[in-house]
């Protein structure tokens, strides 16, 4: 039992619970050694947990009998340098999320399950000194004497990995090793070396915008500053970063590059090689645990120059770092929707003022957020209004599809523009932000749809698998052949998704290739990569996709985009819905027009005359976002407030709700005690989707005109939610400046 002058360790340990944890140090370990952001093996209930220290203290307020001892100390020094250990307190607070799981999201995964903070060692394989061939032992073993031979001819050593490769057997070396022939020698691997000069190809010619753009980043190096680069699609906004980035190395810093999607990471990766003599780590979640721990040592450690990644690379130590660049920096994909629900765009600009370099955001159809921050002055404006090289604007047209007839969701104006587009030999681009073949199958004689018996949700009909699917909850199965309800077999598909269009398209058009980019065709590992592959041969074709094919890439023979419904954030509750179309429709009408054919794109709509959608297509974004921003401040809406959204579900009705109503009465009384004003509380209310995989769910928002007092109110509430009454027959979450209300 630990004595009352021990020294108590205060730890972080994975756990929702929004404390620290007190032990005594692990035996025989000096208190000096111990820095906080040091990892040790800890008992926690029935099993050992990997805890983070925070802090040392004098006493406790747990009993001597009940304070445990550490296990193990794993790490002398921290494998989170300072700067990054300071980000994740400041998230934790921030987010009112547990520091202990903060810090689990900020170190990779086989640093969490508490292996060695150090880069990856191979085992060598080496011939001892005076072993022979001749050896007598070796008379009646001719495989391990031919093992033995082999061995010999690699005087450095042969590394374990590629035994295989070299026909060496391993039961034979492991007999050999047994007998002091042979030994193993483990060597950590080498860093890349980097070639003399940084570029590995010219770098292009600047137009004036891109340079005043370049040049007052550049200016701003070694110290804080937060860049707003506003560019159309195709504006050349990746040169502006490449030279930013090239300036970075040649100051002798990393540079850290965050990007929106997985399916970016290769090209991006791909495009910064082409250009740089670098060493560049790419990390996102399906890299390989080793390979993932490898890229984020190599970074701490200034082996790498470059990181490339998803939202969750943010949390990559740089030994040096000289700028942070989050590109598409509008995008939905930065907000983590479970766990620890950050957002990497605002995190990228805390971390870059706490590490003192500059931060760039770069989109062609900024955030509101974004550009409110940009208009008071927080971030520098800078604007990409032309094109790169000689290509042009596309042209949009709004096509009113009422009263027309639709071929699987294609009208026939649509089918004569894209059939002239592929005789001219360009491609097409198809968008529809619906995977599968319709979104629900109907029978013609009851009514019946095919509902999703664990959400309040209908299943989509995927074709290809014959199966009805939840693209909620996951549920999915076979394909009825009769009605559950009337038992008529009169059923059929209802509406459109790629994979109806797809099937439509092949009719329409046997003599080119479709290609349907989606979530499902692209689920095989390199199956993206091939076929990009087709499309960048520039032969026509047609590509059919959602929103995987509006991101960052460059199709420069697509000269027709075809978007076949637009109406749907017109009509959505969510009050960012609007917006979301807007960049949208922007996105994917960038894909037009990027080479020297002129784009076009068709905007197939319910509500051609819709004053959003004209206003989108004549004006422009700038001109959408300034009119948006003004309905948003008139309306109390973020940016001009401050939201966070309490969520709550359960297996049983009404037990969300009554959870929520408690924790609407704790903030009400804490509000009257404490005199918070400019605070709503709206709700307790269903979910707009109330039944998701079987557990029924309701949401409580707070809104406040000021970021201060809406923290401060919550600092105080989140720690009474655990203690309410029905908080252990609940799931529930506190969501800080959520982006989805749904």
């Amino acid at each position: 039992m630990p004595d009352s002058r021990t020294p108590i360790l205060r730890l972080a340990l994975p756990s929702p619970l929004r404390r620290l944890f007190d032990y005594a140090p692990p035996a025989g370990v000096s208190l000096s050694t111990l820095q906080p952001g040091a990892r040790l093996r800890v008992p926690f209930g029935r099993r050992e947990v990997v805890g983070v220290l925070v802090e040392t203290a004098d006493r406790t307020d747990v009993p001597p009998d009940k304070l445990k001892r550490a296990t193990e100390l794993l790490d002398r020094s921290s494998p989170l340098p300072a700067a990054l250990f300071q980000l994740s307190l400041w998230t934790a607070q921030y987010y009112q999320h547990s520091l202990g799981d903060t810090l689990s999201w900020a170190l990779p995964t086989l640093l969490r399950q508490g292996e060695p903070a150090e880069a990856r060692q191979e085992r060598y394989w080496h011939v001892s000194e005076n072993a022979s061939v001749e050896d007598a032992r070796l008379a009646r073993a001719p495989r391990q004497r031919e093992t033995l031979k082999a061995l010999l001819q690699h005087s450095h050593g042969v590394s374990h990995e590629l035994l295989s490769k070299l026909q060496l057997n391993r039961d034979s070396l492991e007999q050999l090793r047994q007998k002091g022939l042979v030994y193993q020698q483990v060597r950590r691997s080498k860093p890349l070396e980097r070639h003399g000069t940084w570029l590995a190809q010219p770098e292009l010619p600047l137009n004036p915008e891109q340079r005043s753009a370049t040049e007052a980043i550049r200016a701003s190096f070694g110290d804080f500053s937060a860049f707003l680069l506003a560019g159309v699609t195709g504006s050349g906004k990746t040169e502006v970063y490449l030279q930013l980035i090239r300036e970075t190395l040649e100051a002798g810093k990393q540079a850290l590059v965050l990007i929106p999607e997985i399916n970016l990471g290769p090209q991006t990766h791909e495009r910064f090689a082409r250009r740089f003599n670098a060493r560049i780590a790419l990390l996102h979640s399906n890299v390989n645990d080793r390979d993932r721990l490898d890229a984020w040592l190599a970074a701490r450690d200034g082996e790498a120059d470059i990181v490339i990644g998803t939202r969750s690379a943010l949390f990559t130590p740089l030994k040096r770092p000289g700028i942070i660049i989050v590109d598409e920096e509008h995008d939905s994909s930065y907000k983590q929707q479970e766990g620890l629900r950050y957002h990497a765009r605002d995190l990228a600009v805390v971390r870059a003022r706490m590490e003192n370099v500059p931060v760039l955001l770069g989109s062609a159809t900024p955030s509101l957020e974004s550009l409110h921050n940009a208009y008071a002055g927080r971030y520098a404006l800078l604007r990409l209004t032309q094109r790169a090289g000689n290509a042009k604007p596309p042209r949009y047209l709004r096509l009113d599809i009422k009263s027309r007839p639709l071929d699987a969701g294609i009208s026939m104006p649509l089918q004569q523009a894209m059939a002239q587009t592929l005789e001219a030999g360009q491609q097409v681009l198809v968008f529809l932000n619906r995977r599968g073949f319709a979104p629900t199958l109907l029978c013609h004689d009851c009514g019946w749809t095919s509902q999703c018996p664990r959400c309040d949700a209908r299943m989509t009909l995927h074709q290809r698998s014959n199966e009805l699917r939840c693209h909620h909850c996951g549920h999915a199965e076979t394909r009825p052949h009769a009605c559950p309800k009337c038992e008529h077999v009169d059923l059929r598909p209802v509406g459109a998704g790629t994979e109806r269009a797809e099937e439509r398209l092949e009719t329409l058009f046997p003599n080119f290739p479709i290609l349907r980019i989606d979530r499902d065709s692209t689920a095989r590992k390199g199956a993206m990569d091939k076929l990009f592959a087709t499309v960048n041969k520039g032969e026509p074709c047609v590509l059919v996709g959602t929103q995987m094919l509006a991101k960052g890439h460059h199709f420069p023979r697509v000269t027709l985009v075809a978007i076949l419904d637009a109406d749907g954030g017109l009509f959505s509750a969510d009050f960012r819905a609007s917006e979301r179309m807007a960049q949208m429709i922007v996105q994917v009408a960038g894909r037009a027009g990027r080479a020297e054919e002129p784009g076009k794109v068709i905007i197939q709509t319910h509500l051609a005359d819709h004053p959003l959608l004209v206003q989108l297509t004549e004006q422009g974004y700038f001109a959408f976002a300034e009119q948006a921003l003004s309905e948003r401040r008139a309306a109390g809406l973020p940016p001009f407030a401050h939201l966070a959204l309490l969520r709550a579900e359960a297996h049983k009705p009404g037990q969300a709700e009554a959870f929520l109503q408690a924790a609407c009465d704790e903030a009400e009384q804490l509000q009257a005690e404490y005199g918070f004003e400019g605070l709503e509380l709206l709700g307790p209310v269903p979910a707009p989707m109330e039944r998701r995989a079987g557990r029924y769910r309701a949401q409580l928002l707070m809104q406040g005109s000021a970021r201060s007092t809406l923290h401060k109110l919550m600092g105080r509430w989140a720690p009474l939610l655990d203690q309410l009454p029905g908080s252990r027959t609940v799931r529930w979450s506190l969501d800080v400046d959520p982006i989805d209300l749904y």
